[in-house]
């Protein structure tokens, strides 16, 4: 089978994956983009009659790593700085007492970004009355503030362990909360703007947006995101997530922006082998470097053909924005399901497969 004719069957095989995923009633507006620059291949695939843009959730906090990085590369801020160095010092005090040790001035930067800082997680860890924020907010649409998030990580809530603890992470969407704020603190203008500023025109990345209060009228021409086969409404919560989860997108600008990403076009190409240098584990198969998470099945899920690990991010919206380094491949879609967050995985790795056949094959 010559080259041509292997792309063709791989791209008919790649719809079909798709349009089954599709025509799930738990998912909805699915859409994908693939790209590998070394093949000089690149496409796209999208439910019919369905909205470009989708919230990318947590894949945001890549393009806030972006920025602390670019902040690092111009001597403004030290990974390993205390985070209280550029912050107001009210907003780290009491943010980790652990028993009776106070850590708060001691987190560092690198802790935020690595998610090592043992810091609890003010949006979806469990409450003593069993409550988080993200089931409050799917019960009844609310907004909050980043005073609200602090308020909520230091009276309601108790760090996980110590920070930098040997062999511990913990996923919180505070850490990122935070880094939001030291951005707008060392750069002087708000997180937004600096998103604005600093990524998204450079790259020209016209469809992608922060969701805030002042686009809350544009709720509806997002891609609806489901609970299981409910849609839900939550247009005050999603603008207030904002540098743990905010921004808009679409799957060719996820392409965009993470090829930048992973080729030195946004930081120095050198910071990357030190982001991914050491992980640790956060939920399985996820685990977290410095700003930057990797998928990584064990081989025994996929016991024939191992699975190549898969660095980027992903988000609670069923989005996955990621790169395969061993097939040069970038993968960015959404399948918009909050609540069976294995499905956008799964279906990501049906996808990477189909690509390492096809092209093994070649």
């Amino acid at each position: 089978m010559d080259r041509s004719r292997n792309q063709v069957a791989l791209e008919r095989n790649l719809a079909r994956v798709l349009s089954s995923y599709d025509a799930r009633s738990d998912t909805n507006a699915v859409r994908f983009a693939l790209a590998s620059p070394r093949r000089g291949w690149s496409w796209e695939w999208a439910s019919p009659d369905s909205p470009e843009q989708y919230f990318i959730a947590s894949a945001t906090k890549l393009y806030v790593s972006a920025i602390v990085m670019q902040l690092r590369s111009e001597g403004r801020v030290n990974l390993d700085a205390p985070a209280v160095t550029y912050l107001e010092p009210s907003i780290m005090a009491g943010i980790h007492v652990l028993g009776r040790v106070d850590s708060s001035d001691r987190i560092t930067v690198r802790q935020l970004l690595a998610h090592t800082s043992g810091i609890a997680d003010y949006f979806e860890q469990r409450r003593s009355n069993g409550s988080s924020q993200i089931k409050d907010a799917l019960a009844h649409d609310f907004a909050w503030s980043f005073g609200d998030v602090l308020r909520i990580t230091k009276e309601r809530m108790k760090p996980r362990f110590a920070p930098s603890t040997p062999g511990k992470a913990y996923y919180s969407d505070t850490n990122y909360q935070l880094l939001g704020a030291l951005i707008g603190a060392v750069t002087g203008v708000s997180f937004e703007e600096a998103l604005q500023e600093r990524i998204l025109e450079p790259l020209g990345l016209e469809d992608t947006y922060p969701f805030t209060a002042d686009t809350l009228y544009r709720y509806h021409e997002v891609a609806a995101m489901l609970y299981g086969r409910e849609r839900v409404a939550i247009p005050m919560a999603m603008a207030s997530v904002r540098a743990d989860g905010g921004i808009v997108s679409t799957a060719p600008d996820g392409i965009t922006f993470l090829r930048a990403f992973m080729t030195g076009a946004l930081f120095p190409v050198e910071y990357l082998e030190e982001m991914q240098r050491h992980w640790n584990r956060i939920f399985m198969p996820l685990e977290y470097g410095v700003g930057i998470m990797r998928f990584a099945l064990p081989r025994y899920y996929s016991p024939l053909r191992p699975v190549p690990p898969m660095v980027g991010h992903s988000g609670a919206s069923g989005a996955v924005l990621y790169y395969v380094p061993e097939l040069d491949l970038y993968v960015s879609g959404t399948v918009n399901q909050i609540k069976k967050r294995s499905l956008s995985y799964n279906l990501m790795t049906r996808l990477v497969m189909a690509c390492q056949n096809a092209w093994g094959a070649a």
